[in-house]
Order: C-alpha cells, then structure tokens, then sequence
C-alpha cells in the first residue's frame, strides 16, 4: 500500500516513476540521478525561460529607472506613474516575472522528497513497508543512522536491502523480488547514501581513500556550482543593460542596487548550500551539484536567445538616436552659416503679413512696369505717370493741403460777406 496521497504527490509520483525508470536503465542511482536532475531542467525551461525573459527585461531598463528616480526624487507619486509607464511600455511585468521564477522553486522542494525517499517513490512501498524494513536494518546495525534521526533513514537503509533480505521476505512475504535487490547507491567508487559528517570531517578519524575525499568534495564542488552559477548568471544580465539610446551601460550595471544585493548573494546561497552539504547524504549534494551546472548551460543558452531579439531593439534604438544626432548637427551647421552672414544680428521683418505686403506690391510694381512699357510702345499716357505730376494734394494751386472737403473759397471775401 502506498502512502495517503496528499497534494504534493501530484509532483512527486510522476517524478518518482521516472527517477526510478532512469534507475532500471543505468543501474546505478548516481547515474539515474544525474539524469534525473538534467531532465528536470528541461521540464522546467518553458518557466524558467519566462523568469529569465522578464528578469533580463528588468536589467535592460535599470539606467532608465535610475533616471526617472532622480527626475521625481522629490515626487513619489509621479515617479511611481513614471515607472509604470515605462514597465508597461518595455511589456514589463512585476507580478508575473517573479511568478515564472517562484514556480520552478516551489517544484523543486516536493523533488527533494522523491531523492530523500527513494523507498517510498522509487520502489513504491508503502509507509507500513518502508518501517518494517528500517526497524529490521536498525536493529542490526543501530550505528547506521547518525544525529539526522530518520530524515534521511531511507536513503542509508536502501543500499543495506540486499544484507537483511531474508529477514525483510520473512516480515514481508509478499515483498516484490525487486525490492530486496536495494539500490546501487556507488558512483565512481562513492558511497551516495554516506553522510559527509560521519566521515571523521567534524570529530573521528578521517581515512584517506577514496570514499571519503569523494564524498568531501561532492558538496564542495556543489556551493561551486552555486557561486559559478551565480556569478555568471550576473554577468549575462548585466550585459543587456542599456541606456535610452541603445547604447551599453557598463557603469549603471556595477552601481545597480541590485548589482549589491547579487554580491552578498553570491557567497550567502553557496555558503548555505555548502553547510548543508556536509549534513546530508552525498545523493543530495550531487543532485544540486547537476543542478548549478545544467543552470549555467541553460542560463547561457536563454541570454543568447533573448540578446538577438534585444539587439535589434538596441540597434533601432541607436539608428533612431544617431539620425537625431545627425539632424541636430546639420541645424545647427546652418545657424552657425547664419551667425557667420549676419554677425551684427540684424534681421528683417519676416512675419507672414509684411511678407504678403512686400509681395503684394512687388506683383503691382510688375504691373505698372508692364503697363509703362505697353504705353510706351503704344505713345500712350499712363494713368499713373499723370498722378506722378500732380502735388501730394492733389490741386496744383495748394500742393501740401490735405483732404478732399478742401475748397479754395472758403476764406474768400466772396464767402465772407455772405
């Protein structure tokens, strides 16, 4: 009988029919295991590829958010719609990013359980099965399970099956045939079920072969993957971090806020994963170890993807800003001709009604200039070249009056004694 089924099962049965499907075809669990880790990756790369997508989104626009910080430094309100304006314009999305990142995590921690009990997800017993087994492995060897208490009991008792199979088929005489074969727990020569505490690493006597510098260095070698993982993983994002224009922002991406926070990363998560390395079995530590490394490969594959759909947009970016660079260039190559014509800075009037005016009487100089010429030819009189004889006033006798009420009798005497 298998055990209740609870929610989480949901993801660990699956992943443990095939953890144990790997086992049949190599066996040998460092193998499977390995196999195991890198195939969960590739499930996970349609989540992990949108967690990436937006995470490379958010690096690209930290110079821009840098910017509108310091614009609205003094207005929190206008800086927020400012900010998510530009999320929305840059198809940003907060809420989601951190959802396609959070998944593959949330998935990752029922996986744990199918590696830590491989009796009950692999072998598929049940929890009344897997106590029988242990309490007949422990009786027989009370030292097998350390200060973990039975966290990780299955792990140490599957490799010792194969000792106490006659007493296990007598306690259980339906067992299936294949469980009393156990689990190949030995991978080059190192014991997986072992804990590295219990190799004389914190009190005892260490031994010098291969086992145990094995399994030292399987959980050191997994915090390496970590920090190499991590480290590069920073790197990748940093390098699609540009400005407005398109153009790279080296020094944005080494003063970032989240630049920090990934520095303390880098040597927090490692130094955690190291410390509970040597407080688990090595299986464990070779699972994380896989883990860090098929990430970076993903990782590197992902930026590479992204980067040619990031180029293009950082190559329009930078054409649009160049030709605006180009256009200002030429304006101002035509007000410095200006400046160098007029260096008095004297100008004419060039408003719209002077210049109808000036054409205007440009049209009927032409005109009158058209008409002196046809009268000319004709020995005509021009209209106007008779008004160009006559005084301002228009009567010869008063030339500078002015009016047309003026009469030449008004002051006579005539007009007097009336």
């Amino acid at each position: 009988m298998f055990l209740a089924f609870n929610l989480s099962d949901i993801i660990r049965v699956p992943f443990g029919y095939l953890l144990d499907i790997l086992y049949q075809l190599t066996t040998n669990y460092g193998l499977a295991l390995i196999l195991f880790a890198v195939l969960v990756k590739v499930i996970l790369l349609p989540m992990t590829a949108k967690g990436k997508k937006s995470m490379m989104k958010m690096s690209r626009i930290t110079p821009r958010l840098q910017e509108l910080q310091k614009k609205y430094a003094n207005d929190q309100q206008k800086q927020n719609e400012a900010i998510q304006a530009l999320y929305k314009q840059e198809g940003v999305s907060m809420g989601g990013g951190c959802l396609w990142s959070f998944i593959p995590i949330l998935i990752l921690f029922p996986l744990y359980y199918v590696i830590r009990q491989p009796l009950n997800y692999m072998l598929h017993l049940g929890a009344d099965e897997v106590n029988t087994i242990t309490n007949i492995i422990k009786a027989a060897l009370p030292d097998l399970i350390g200060g973990n208490g039975d966290f990780y009991s299955q792990l140490l008792v599957a490799p010792k099956i194969p000792q106490f199979a006659e007493a296990i088929k007598n306690a259980l005489p339906e067992i299936n045939s294949r469980v009393l074969e156990g689990l190949n727990f030995n991978f080059l020569g190192i014991d997986l079920a072992q804990d590295p505490a219990v190799l004389g690493l914190f009190g005892g006597e260490w031994v010098w072969n291969w086992n145990h510098i094995g399994g030292f260095l399987i959980p050191v070698l997994s915090a390496g993957s970590q920090i190499l993982h991590t480290f590069v993983s920073q790197k990748l994002n940093n390098s699609v971090i540009t400005d407005k224009n398109g153009i790279v922002d080296e020094e944005t991406a080494k003063n970032s806020q989240s630049a920090q926070s990934n520095k303390m990363m880098l040597w927090m998560g490692p130094a955690m994963s190291l410390w509970i390395g040597f407080t688990v079995p090595a299986a464990l530590s070779l699972y994380w170890l896989v883990q860090g490394l098929a990430s970076i490969v993903i990782d590197a594959y992902l930026t590479k993807k992204y980067r040619k759909i990031y180029d293009a947009e950082d190559a329009e970016r930078l054409k649009a800003h160049m030709a605006q660079e180009a256009l200002e260039k030429e304006k101002e190559r035509l007000r410095a001709e200006k400046r160098a014509a007029n260096p008095d800075g004297i100008t004419e009037n060039t408003s719209k009604k002077k210049l109808q005016q000036k054409k205007q009487a440009e049209e009927a100089a032409a005109k009158a200039a058209a008409a002196r010429e046809y009268a000319a030819k004709k020995g005509l009189e021009v209209e106007e070249d008779k008004k160009e004889n006559l005084p301002m006033s228009g009567i010869p006798s008063r030339p500078y009056c002015k009016g047309r009420a003026y009469d030449p009798n008004r002051y006579s005497r005539e007009s007097t004694e009336e």
